[in-house]
C-alpha cells in the first residue's frame, strides 16, 4: 500500500474540513435567530477582500436593549460577529496551549475561535450563567479539531483563579499564552452613585484577578510564552461614565509594562491590546445604559463600534512566536479614535 508522503498535511486537511463544518453548523444557528452570517450592507468595493470598513458592520443606532448581568452574546441584537462564519486558520499557533478568560463571549470568545482555527488548544473560563455562550465555543473549538477545555466560576476569588490555572495545565498539558480578558463594567453618571460593593467588583475581576492568574501561571511558562492583557482606550481616554472601570484599564496598562520589563528577560512576552468600543455582552448587561447603547460607537470615526472578530487577530498576532520583538507594548484597536 502506498503511504501518505505528507500525513501532517493530510491531518491539516482534516482539521480544516472540520472546522469548516463547524463554522457551517454555527452559521445555520445564527440564521435561525434571524441574523444574517455576514452583515448585511457590506460594502465590496475593489479587489477581493478589499472594502471600505465603514460599512463593513452594523452602525447606531441600535434597539435599545438591556440584560442581566454577565449577559450573553446569543441575546443581543445584532448579535455579534465574533469571526464564527469568517475567521480561517494557518497554523500560525499549531501545537499551542491557552488559557483565556472571559472565552465564553466577545473579544474572548473571538479569541478562542482564532486560536483554535490557528492550531491551538484552548481553556477557557467564565461565569456560570454563561454556559449557553460557553457551549457554542466549546463546539466551535472542536469543529477546529482542536481540545476544549470549559473552566466555569468566578475569578473575583482568589482561590477559583488559582484552581483555574492549574485545572488548565492539568487538562492542556502545559500553558504558553495566557490571555487575561474578563472584566466587569458598570456605568454610572456620578461618583456618588458607584459604591463600594461595586468599586470592588470591578477592581477584583480587572486587576486582582489578572495579578492572582498570572501569579499561579508565570511557574508555567517556558521562554517562548506570552501573556496578552486586555486594556481599553479608557486607559488613555477615560470616559465620564466609568470612572472605576477606566482606572482599572490603566492600571493593566502600567501592569503590562512593568511585567515585560520582569518577565522579557526570561524570555516570557507580555503585552496588551486596548480596545475602542466593542459590540460585545459587556455593554448590554450594565456596562451602558440603554440611552447610550443606542448610539453607541457612533462617536468613533469608524462612525459604528468593532466587532470581536475584527479584533481577533490582534491576540493571534501577539501569541504568534514572529511577533518575538514585541513586548511591552500596547495595540490599541479603537475605530480610528488615538490612544493618548
Amino acid at each position: 500500500m502506498e503511504q501518505d508522503s505528507d500525513p501532517n498535511g493530510r491531518r491539516a486537511a482534516l482539521r480544516a474540513g472540520a472546522a469548516l463544518l463547524g463554522a457551517a453548523a454555527i452559521s445555520t444557528d445564527v440564521l435561525a435567530q434571524g441574523q444574517a452570517a455576514k452583515p448585511a450592507g457590506a460594502a465590496a468595493s475593489g479587489p477581493a477582500g478589499v472594502s471600505d470598513p465603514r460599512a463593513a458592520y452594523p452602525k447606531p443606532p441600535f434597539q435599545k436593549q438591556q440584560q442581566p448581568w454577565p449577559g450573553l452574546a446569543s441575546k443581543m441584537v445584532p448579535r455579534p460577529d465574533h469571526g464564527e462564519t469568517s475567521y480561517r486558520g494557518s497554523g500560525r499557533l499549531a501545537g499551542r496551549k491557552a488559557l483565556i478568560t472571559g472565552g465564553d463571549s466577545g473579544i474572548g470568545r473571538a479569541a478562542a475561535i482564532a486560536y483554535a482555527r490557528e492550531g491551538a488548544d484552548v481553556a477557557f473560563g467564565y461565569l456560570p450563567q454563561e454556559q449557553e455562550d460557553a457551549n457554542e465555543v466549546v463546539r466551535l473549538i472542536e469543529a477546529a479539531g482542536r481540545r476544549a477545555v470549559t473552566l466555569p466560576g468566578d475569578i473575583r476569588k482568589e482561590a477559583f483563579c488559582k484552581q483555574l490555572v492549574s485545572d488548565a495545565v492539568r487538562a492542556l498539558g502545559g500553558l504558553d499564552i495566557l490571555v487575561n480578558n474578563a472584566a466587569f463594567q458598570r456605568s454610572k453618571d456620578s461618583i456618588l452613585d458607584i459604591t463600594t460593593d461595586q468599586f470592588d467588583d470591578t477592581f477584583r475581576t480587572n486587576v486582582y484577578a489578572l495579578f492572582w492568574i498570572t501569579r499561579a501561571a508565570v511557574p508555567h511558562l517556558k521562554p517562548g510564552a506570552t501573556i496578552i492583557n486586555t486594556a481599553s482606550i479608557n486607559a488613555y481616554d477615560p470616559s465620564e461614565n466609568l470612572v472605576d472601570y477606566a482606572a482599572t484599564k490603566a492600571a493593566i496598562a502600567s501592569l503590562t509594562k512593568s511585567l515585560a520589563k520582569q518577565l522579557t528577560p526570561k524570555g516570557i512576552r507580555v503585552n496588551a491590546v486596548a480596545p475602542g468600543p466593542y459590540w460585545t455582552p459587556l455593554q448590554p448587561s450594565g456596562g451602558q445604559d440603554p440611552e447610550r447603547l443606542v448610539k453607541f460607537g457612533e462617536d468613533s470615526p469608524m462612525g459604528r463600534p468593532g466587532q470581536p472578530a475584527e479584533i481577533a487577530p490582534v491576540y493571534v498576532l501577539l501569541a504568534d512566536g514572529a511577533a518575538s520583538f514585541m513586548s511591552g507594548d500596547i495595540v490599541g484597536s479603537t475605530g480610528g479614535k488615538p490612544q493618548g
